[in-house]
């Protein structure tokens, strides 16, 4: 198993973080292990330094994000990864749904677009383009609500989390592991809007 990454940034483990309490956190321990403050320094200590400033970086990334500090969780308290699971929970059907006919409908479109060669086609085309772009962010938007649902959720969970709430530590971390699938979903449904709107826009 990894380094833990709540320890190197003495944050304790828990599922949700101030994000900015992180960053001024993260920030001031990476300007002390800056591997430019000891550049007159020996080789063997330039590294070490550098080695550190690297893993406060990762230990930062890793935790400022729900799914990948929740991710970590798991694995230091299970001393394992979650298995993958590919069946969409019904509760989030209709939007997979939406999400992948929008995408699918965009991608055929991005195909059309390519093999215009019309100068006046185009001109069509490129409107229709941001029309797409319109759809798509009204799909983002629907997510976002969504998102910020899980937030609320996650939230109430690491208040269970810190209280027990009368709950197993096994109880919580499944709790937690339907939560990081949850903001997987999401995590990738954002990644594959935002891919085609950037084709869309070109």
């Amino acid at each position: 198993m990894g380094p833990d990454y709540f320890a190197l940034l003495d944050e304790t483990r828990r599922p949700w973080l101030d994000p900015e309490g992180l960053k001024q956190k993260f920030l001031a321990r990476s300007a002390e292990a800056h591997p430019d403050k000891i550049h007159g320094a020996s080789e063997p200590k330039r590294n070490a330094a550098a080695q550190k400033f690297a893993a406060l970086n990762a230990a930062y990334h890793c935790l400022v994000r729900p799914k990948s500090r929740l991710l970590h969780v798991l694995e230091l308290e299970r001393g394992t990864k979650p298995k993958e699971v590919q069946e969409i929970p019904n509760a989030l059907a209709g939007i997979f749904a939406e999400v992948a006919t929008a995408c699918r409908e965009a991608d055929r479109f991005l195909v059309e677009k390519a093999k215009t060669a019309s100068p006046l086609l185009q001109v069509q085309l490129f409107e229709r383009g941001l029309e797409w772009v319109d759809k798509l962010k009204v799909l983002q938007k629907k997510l976002s609500a969504l998102s910020e649902e899980l937030m609320a959720a996650l939230k109430e969970a690491d208040a269970k989390w810190i209280s027990g709430d009368g709950k197993t530590r096994g109880q919580l971390l499944d709790e937690l592991e339907n939560l990081y699938r949850l903001f997987s979903y999401f995590d990738r449904w954002h990644s594959q809007i935002q891919e085609r709107m950037v084709q869309l826009s070109l």
